[in-house]
């Protein structure tokens, strides 16, 4: 089985599982990162740790599970980014600014109403990352729900030396979203430091920060419908020819 077949078996495979347990509201978790029960109580857990506390500038995504994560880092005067949905803008994160935007600024349509968005050059290194998974391991291997999306994210924000080893990754899952086999992993896919379920944190081992866009990994469709990539891939090439 390739990576790509594997991870398409565990996303169906968590799915089901959490659809089974009545674990995700609404109800259907197929083709999303799932908004499951209990997404208050991993976001409060997570707010109880020094990696939070300390943090001052988080990015997170745009999907509903992290909305209590969002929500506190606007509560709590953090300078959050949250990624556009889909990366569908040029500039493809949202300033969320606790001195300029309200809480319910959280909420990606809210959002997409009161927000500026910023490229990566225009942002400040980001302490804490918020990622939405579908499946994740015990060494922080994480799956998404397929579109490459989050990898994507990480790789421009890495292209401009936003991420470091001060920076921590975060996943905020349900229970039946950890996994006991090891996830099939890529050179695109990044790992997470922390897993927080409304139950436990899971500390997984450090991880090497992802380096950049991997291009090669990309097709051209995938680069065209994607406006930060489009406009971006053009530069980075005359920038290698001249090194």
């Amino acid at each position: 089985m390739d990576v790509e077949a594997g991870k398409r078996a565990v996303r169906e495979r968590v799915w089901a599982t959490l659809d089974q347990a009545h674990a995700v509201e609404p109800p259907g978790a197929a083709g999303h990162i799932p908004s499951f029960i209990g997404a208050e109580e991993a976001a409060r857990r997570l707010a109880e740790l020094d990696v939070w506390r300390q943090a001052r500038v988080v990015k997170a995504n745009p999907d509903k599970a992290q909305l209590p994560v969002r929500e506190s880092a606007l509560r709590e005067q953090k300078l959050l980014y949250m990624a556009v949905p889909r990366i569908a803008t040029p500039k493809p994160f949202y300033l969320l600014d606790p001195a300029q935007v309200g809480v319910d600024a959280a909420s990606s349509s809210r959002a997409a109403e009161v927000a500026e968005t910023v490229g990566p050059e225009e942002m400040q290194p980001v302490d804490l990352v918020m990622c939405g998974s579908v499946a994740v391991d015990h060494r922080g291997v994480r799956v998404g729900k397929g579109a490459g999306f989050s990898d994507i994210e990480m790789g421009l924000l890495a292209e401009v030396g936003l991420l470091g080893p001060h920076t921590t990754i975060v996943t905020t899952v349900h229970q039946l979203q950890v996994v006991d086999e090891e996830l099939p992993e890529t050179e695109h896919d990044f790992r997470v430091d922390l897993i927080v379920t409304p139950d436990e944190v899971l500390r997984c081992a450090p991880a090497p920060r992802p380096k950049g866009i991997v291009w090669e990994h990309l097709s051209e469709e995938k680069i065209a419908a994607i406006p930060a990539l489009a406009t971006r891939k053009p530069r980075l090439h005359r920038v290698d020819r001249s090194t």
